[in-house]
């Protein structure tokens, strides 16, 4: 028989190791960090702001702190606060007190008096829901009745009528009249570069416009550049195998970023910056993105609620129109998901439809 090799000793007394119970915890905490790490910018401000919203909530309506987890009870005062309903008497009520209502608009919680739109509640209680998981807590949120109610709320919006507020669409007589509007200044050629960059690479979000960096540009040859798209929500999924992130940005499109570049002297670090008299300052904030888009939609005096994301509706739109493939247009604006692109994509076909000519000869 062969001798048996002892047993090494331990690196560390064993009075120094980690106990299960702390390794489970030390486990939580890289878990919490990972999730935090991996969020992006505006999903950890929304979640911040909705957490902030659900404590001074909680302060106002019962008189004490917040603490989780929270009861079923309370998740169901939290929603006939906020989503409007018809009263017995045919008027549009809801349960939040005045005097609460005001506290919370006063500490700067809440932008102004009245109920919420259905989505904005299921936000905050998706919020508090993700809370309760990442503790590890009974989740009210996940209970029959908090589901029934708020799938009975968004039935009854329904029949009274209310739609989604979507941004309107930006297609190609849209951007051109937006161009129009973009002057030889150094606002008019930033401008116009932004549009022509966010509504050719695809549609991109606003939150991408912003974080656009110069090191992601490639040129490739005279006819434009290659962007990679590093910051996006497919690309935080860590899902590869659907993505595509380089995007082309081509003739009119390069021409514009080009122009842009040179007369900004950009050449390192975020693409698009902010202006103060003539001077190029720091990143553009996502928010800034979008009150760019809305104030030139302004300016060529367009009819409509637009925004950030009417690049992207619009830029779908409009390749349905031109008749391009599904498959392709998803390769540009990084939808995963078919169902997420197929309204701009029926919107924008619905006119090519051959059930739709039945009339005519």
């Amino acid at each position: 028989m062969k001798d048996i090799s002892p047993v090494p000793a331990l690196a560390q007394p064993a009075s120094s190791l980690t106990l299960p119970e702390q390794l489970a915890q030390q486990a939580a905490d890289a878990v919490r960090e990972l999730l935090a790490e991996a969020a992006a910018t505006n999903t950890t401000r929304s979640y911040a702001s909705a957490l902030r919203y659900w404590a001074g909530w909680h302060a106002a309506r019962y008189g004490i702190e917040l603490s989780l987890p929270v009861a079923e009870a309370t998740v169901l005062q939290f929603v006939v606060d906020h989503v409007v309903r018809r009263s017995a008497e045919g008027e549009l009520t809801w349960e939040l007190p005045l005097a609460v209502d005001q506290a919370l608009v006063a500490a700067g919680l809440k932008a102004k008096l009245g109920s919420w739109t259905l989505a904005t509640v299921r936000h905050r209680v998706a919020v508090l829901s993700t809370a309760h998981r990442l503790k590890q807590l009974p989740n009210p949120c996940e209970q029959p009745a908090i589901r029934t109610v708020l799938s009975r709320a968004a039935r009854a919006s329904v029949k009274r009528g209310e739609r989604p507020r979507k941004k309107t669409a930006i297609t190609l007589a849209e951007l051109e009249a937006m161009l129009a509007t973009c002057d030889d200044s150094l606002e008019g050629i930033r401008d116009r570069a932004l549009l022509c960059f966010g509504f050719a690479s695809g549609g991109r979000r606003r939150s991408e416009i912003a974080a656009a960096d110069l090191r992601d540009l490639r040129r490739i040859g005279p006819q434009g550049f290659i962007y990679r798209l590093e910051h996006s929500k497919t690309q935080q999924t860590g899902v590869t195998a659907t993505s595509t992130p380089d995007k082309p940005i081509l003739d009119r499109a390069a021409q514009a970023l080009e122009a842009w570049l040179a007369a900004a002297g950009i050449t390192e670090g975020a693409m698009f910056r902010r202006l103060w008299k003539e001077r190029v300052g720091r990143a553009l904030s996502p928010a800034a993105v979008g009150e760019i888009v809305q104030r030139r939609a302004r300016l060529a005096r367009l009819e409509g609620n637009f925004g950030g994301h009417s690049l992207r509706s619009g830029f779908v739109t409009e390749a349905s129109r031109q008749g391009v493939p599904l498959p392709a247009i998803m390769a540009m604006t990084e939808h995963r998901a078919v169902s997420s692109v197929m309204g701009y994509f029926q919107s924008g076909g619905a006119t090519e439809n051959p059930a739709a000519r039945l009339l005519e000869d």
